[in-house]
C-alpha cells in the first residue's frame, strides 16, 4: 500500500442516524476521502477530543458528486459509544482511507458475504459491482435487528422463505438476503453460509464458474466462508477485523500470519490488508 494516499482530513458530520440494535450511520464531509476510497478500506478516525486512541471503521460507501462517505458502525466500548454523542455539524479528525482493498476481477458473479461489523465492505464493492454492471449476490448476517431493512424483495425464487432486503442494494438493482439465527421475520435462518450454499446449489455449472466470493465478519465465519470457497473450487478475499493502534503500520499491532510463495509472513492487517487472499490466511 502506498502510504502517501493517507490523509488527514477534519471532517464534518452532515447526517448522524440511530437504528436498533445500537447500530449508527454517520455520513462525514470529505471530497478527498471519497474520491480515493477503494471498497474495503477503512478510515481511523478521532471519536471525541476526550480519548486520545483513534477507532478504525470501514467505509460503507461514497458519494462521489457530493464528496461525502457514509459509514455504518455498532457501540461495543467507549469509543463508539462518545462516537454515537456526536452530533451534526461536529468536525471529526479522520486518517484515510487506509488499507488494501477489494479487487473487482473477471467473475462476474460477485457473491458478497457480510457479518455484524463486516456488512459495510460488502455494501462498498457492490457500489462498485454496480458500475461495472456486474450482477452481484449479498448476504448480510446479523445477531441484532438490520438498519434500514424496511422493503419486501419481489422475487423469493430459491431463498427458503427468506425476502427481507437492504432497501439501498435493491435500489442499486443488487439482489440481496438476510441470515440470522435469532427468527427475525423474513429472514433466512441460519448461517450466512448455508445461505451462500442454497444460492451456489442452485447455479449452473457455467454461473458457478463465474462466481468469485468477498467477505468480511467475524473470523470464525470468514474461516467458514473460506471452507465454503474451497468445497466449491472458488477464488475467494476475505477483509479481517483486528484490534489496531495506530492503523498506519507503524507500531506491527495488527500481524497476522499469511501464507507466501516464500513460506509464512508476518503481515499488517492495516496496511498490508485488511484484504487477503482467502487461501494464504485460512
Amino acid at each position: 500500500m502506498n502510504k502517501a494516499s493517507i490523509r488527514v482530513c477534519d471532517c464534518q458530520i452532515l447526517a448522524h442516524y440511530q437504528f436498533e440494535g445500537e447500530q449508527y450511520i454517520l455520513t462525514l464531509a470529505s471530497d478527498i476521502i471519497a474520491k480515493q476510497t477503494k471498497p474495503g478500506q477503512f478510515v481511523h478516525l478521532a471519536v471525541s477530543s476526550a480519548l486520545a486512541m483513534r477507532r478504525p471503521i470501514s467505509i460503507m460507501s461514497v458519494d462521489l458528486e457530493n464528496g461525502t462517505f457514509d459509514l455504518l458502525y455498532k457501540v461495543v466500548g467507549e469509543g463508539t459509544r462518545q462516537l454515537s454523542q456526536r452530533k451534526v455539524g461536529d468536525v471529526l479528525s479522520v486518517i484515510g482511507p487506509i488499507g488494501n482493498g477489494f479487487k473487482l476481477t473477471d467473475k462476474k458473479l460477485p457473491l458478497l458475504i457480510g457479518g455484524g461489523v463486516g456488512m459495510p465492505p460488502m455494501i462498498a464493492i457492490a457500489q462498485q459491482a454496480k458500475d461495472l454492471d456486474y450482477e452481484s449476490f449479498a448476504i448480510l448476517g446479523s445477531e441484532v435487528p438490520f438498519p434500514f431493512v424496511d422493503k419486501l424483495a419481489d422475487n423469493n425464487k430459491y431463498y427458503q422463505g427468506a425476502i427481507r432486503t437492504m432497501p439501498e442494494l435493491e435500489a442499486w438493482g443488487i439482489e440481496c438476503r438476510l441470515a440470522s439465527l435469532q427468527g427475525f421475520d423474513g429472514v433466512f435462518k441460519g448461517f450466512v453460509t448455508d445461505l451462500a450454499k442454497v444460492y451456489l446449489d442452485n447455479l449452473t455449472a457455467d454461473e458457478k464458474m463465474q462466481v468469485e466470493v468477498y467477505a468480511c465478519g467475524p473470523h470464525p465465519m470468514l474461516a467458514a466462508v473460506a471452507n465454503l470457497a474451497k468445497e466449491y473450487n472458488l477464488p475467494c478475499q476475505v477483509s479481517l477485523e483486528e484490534n489496531m493502534a495506530c492503523a498506519v503500520g507503524g507500531c506491527s499491532g495488527c500481524v497476522v500470519e499469511v501464507q507466501t510463495n516464500q513460506g509464512i509472513a508476518m503481515k499488517r492487517v492495516c496496511v498490508d490488508g485488511p484484504v487477503f487472499d482467502a487461501y494464504q490466511v485460512f
